[in-house]
């Protein structure tokens, strides 16, 4: 099933670029965009005057970690397949933030539904358990890890459990997505490839979120945008 939904959403998230694309993408060029894309979402977000975001401005501050997903497609027809590529950064033991780890969300699903739809998502961590558990024991959001996941904003997909409490609480803007799944049932991948060509050496996210071992200038606009008040 895993595998099913893993090539279904490859395929989704192929699409918008076969469409525009005079060549492949390098992973290096692909983690700058991500990057980018990551800190335009996040300045979008604390700029929005829509109410969910007033929550999300509170609440930054006493986050642990942040997992930014910019631009998250979600289609299909009777399966559907969600992701989207996005970075995991953490505060250290001074509350600085951290570098950027890459993963791609997946999460997949079987029922009546059809559509694709854009939007972009931030999910706060507010635990440095949460965030290790994350980084350490890769797989679902909710039942792998045991951890309890919330959602916040306008047209996003229903939660299984509430927001009071939540070890991550994700917030979306955009077209939305669409009804059906939970949160819980998406899982992060970790991408390695896309670590080396950022930083230029072979980094597990460990080594750059939690030990602070790689580096690179071009994530510094990004990390002043969270560290901004």
């Amino acid at each position: 099933m895993i595998l099913r939904v893993m090539a279904v959403l490859m395929v989704v998230l192929a699409m918008p670029l076969a469409a525009c694309a005079t060549r492949p993408m390098t992973d290096g060029e692909r983690a700058n965009q991500i990057v980018q894309g990551a800190e335009m979402t996040l300045k979008k977000f604390k700029a929005s005057q829509e109410e969910p975001m007033d929550r999300f401005r509170a609440l930054l501050p006493k986050a642990q970690g942040i997992l930014i997903l910019p631009g998250v497609i979600k289609g299909g027809f009777i399966l559907a397949a969600e992701g989207g590529n996005g970075v995991l950064l953490a505060k250290d033991a001074a509350g600085r933030w951290g570098y950027p780890g890459f993963y791609l969300m997946a999460a997949g699903s079987v029922g009546l539904q059809a559509g694709a739809q854009v939007g972009d998502m931030v999910i706060l961590v507010f635990s440095q358990d949460a965030i290790r558990s994350i980084i350490e024991h890769q797989g679902k959001l909710g039942a792998d890890l045991g951890l309890i996941v919330g959602t916040v904003g306008a047209g996003v997909e229903a939660s299984t459990t509430t927001n009071a409490g939540a070890d991550l609480l994700a917030f979306t803007q955009g077209v939305g997505v669409f009804a059906g799944g939970s949160l819980e049932a998406a899982a992060l991948v970790k991408r390695n490839d896309l670590n080396l060509a950022y930083y230029g050496q072979a980094l597990a996210p460990a080594d750059i979120v939690l030990q602070g071992r790689g580096q690179n200038p071009a994530a510094d606009g990004l990390r002043k945008v969270l560290d901004a008040q």
